[in-house]
């Protein structure tokens, strides 16, 4: 944390940590879409839109918007 003086890793270096750790996270999410009831799938849609800013973006790719 701290302000940009403070010493640390480089903050490219952390926003691609968090990318690569969110890209992992929706996969996992993925895998359990394949055998997930309809109010689990509503559940794991929700939890990939709070994920990231393309969230929404995922869920419309992956068809899991409601209807």
């Amino acid at each position: 944390g701290g302000g940009p003086t403070s010493v640390g890793s480089i903050e490219r270096r952390k926003e691609l940590k968090r990318r690569r750790h969110r890209r992992m996270k929706v996969a996992r999410l993925k895998q359990r879409l394949t055998k997930a009831t309809a109010s689990e799938k509503a559940a794991i849609a929700e939890k990939i839109r709070r994920l990231s800013p393309g969230g929404a973006v995922i869920v419309a790719q992956l068809g899991l918007e409601e209807k």
